[in-house]
């Protein structure tokens, strides 16, 4: 019966042109790779070589051969490699980007996520803010992420969009919940506002400028912090109304400003959460694992795009 054995013992041969050249390449004596080649001849009922002088000559058959030998131990090693790779993968440590409020809608049921499939798995939630996350793709330092994507320069990333979320306006003032948010009131308004470090680059603030562009004016910001959970709490003190997703705030109001509520801004704005990568990545099992359950756990508070 043919076996890997042979093959490997008669393609050896057939490069070297000499039994003895394939043992030593092997690792075999001689007399063992001699036997092998004569047990794929008996196998296949055809001569393979012919013997001439201290060497060996393939004759056609061995030509014919060779291809589909070199196919056969190929697709082995593939196999071989994919079963490392998963074994490698189930007890090894997976690295996935994830911008800071995202882990108000994801993060402690994604990782809940992979370790009912991988129980043996090291896993690492990485990132803050969407543009620093995004830095981190391009350097090489994270394989794929999820980040809210209206801060972030697409030069040599992939973004694909794969939700949207409203930002809404909260306040302790029922009377400031009366009614949807202009442009124009949110020009004047006191603001708590998260994400200072990025301030520049962060997406909530550059929508928000966006919005406010026809009236010349800016934000203004009274207090400035780093978490969203700060502003929802200093937003329940009554000291500043905010600007936040509206996922967030129906998770952090009840628990941190009960007495505080939301409305929508008028124009209603969104942000886009979207799968990102460098462009042209071969990503890894590991890294198509987090992006289908982060993708689907971010779908089931915000609104599907893409689908």
């Amino acid at each position: 019966m043919l076996s890997l054995h042979q093959l490997r013992c008669f393609l050896a041969t057939y490069e070297h042109g000499s039994l003895t050249a394939a043992a030593d390449e092997l690792g075999y004596a001689q007399p063992s790779v001699s036997e092998q080649v004569r047990a794929l001849e008996k196998s296949l009922g055809v001569q393979l070589f012919r013997r001439v002088g201290r060497g060996v000559v393939p004759t056609t058959v061995a030509d014919t051969l060779r291809p589909h030998a070199e196919k056969v131990l190929a697709s082995v090693a593939e196999a071989q490699d994919a079963v490392r790779s998963v074994r490698s993968f189930e007890t090894g440590t997976i690295r996935f980007g994830m911008f800071g409020v995202a882990r108000l809608y994801a993060s402690a049921g994604l990782i809940a996520d992979v370790l009912a499939r991988y129980p043996g798995v090291r896993v690492e939630l990485v990132g803050q803010n969407s543009t620093a996350v995004a830095e981190d793709l391009r350097r090489g330092r994270l394989e794929a992420a999820m980040l809210a994507v209206a801060g972030v320069r697409s030069e040599g990333i992939t973004i694909t969009p794969v939700a949207r979320e409203e930002l809404v306006y909260i306040s302790a003032d029922p009377a400031r919940l009366a009614t949807p948010v202009t442009a124009h009131r949110l020009a004047l308004a006191t603001l708590v506002m998260p994400e200072t470090t990025w301030r520049a680059e962060d997406s909530t603030r550059i929508l928000l400028r966006q919005l406010l562009h026809e009236t010349g004016r800016n934000p203004q910001t009274r207090i400035e912090v780093e978490d969203v959970e700060t502003a929802v709490e200093i937003v329940g003190l009554g000291l500043a109304d905010s600007v936040i997703p509206r996922g967030a705030a129906e998770q952090l109001l009840p628990r941190l400003a009960p007495n505080a509520g939301w409305v929508a801004l008028r124009p209603r704005v969104w942000d886009t959460f979207a799968v990102v990568h460098r462009a042209g990545a071969v990503l890894s099992p590991a890294a198509q694992l987090m992006i289908e359950l982060a993708t689907a756990r971010i779908r089931e508070i915000a609104e599907p795009l893409g689908r």
